[in-house]
């Protein structure tokens, strides 16, 4: 089993205004529902609502822009970190004139 990917090796998949990849699956050994990945937002307004039954991480690494989880709506850009916990509604936007938001999620299981 292959234990490492390039992002350059996997395919996007396009979204209502965001691409995303998936790296790290149980194709490459991950377990418990475990997945990496990687999306880069390119519309100014909300346009995808995650809502999942596993909570799921965030770290911006490019792009400015505004998220909402749940209730909660505030700024993010290259650093920031959160957290969508299971079952609750979250969405990514850029802000005008920024370049796109990429940033790394993963999702874990939740017991």
């Amino acid at each position: 089993m292959r234990y490492h990917v390039h992002e350059d090796d996997v395919h996007a998949t396009a979204g209502n205004g965001l691409t995303y990849k998936s790296l790290i699956t149980e194709q490459f050994g991950a377990v418990n529902g475990f997945v990496l990945g990687m999306t880069e937002y390119y519309a100014e307004e909300y346009q995808n609502v995650g809502l999942h039954e596993t909570q799921e991480g965030f770290y911006v690494i490019a792009g400015e822009g505004t998220a909402r989880i749940g209730d909660e709506e505030f700024p993010i850009r290259p650093g920031a970190s959160l957290i969508a916990p299971k079952g609750v509604p979250h969405s990514v936007k850029k802000s005008p004139g920024s370049f796109p938001v990429k940033l790394i999620w993963a999702h874990a299981a939740v017991d």
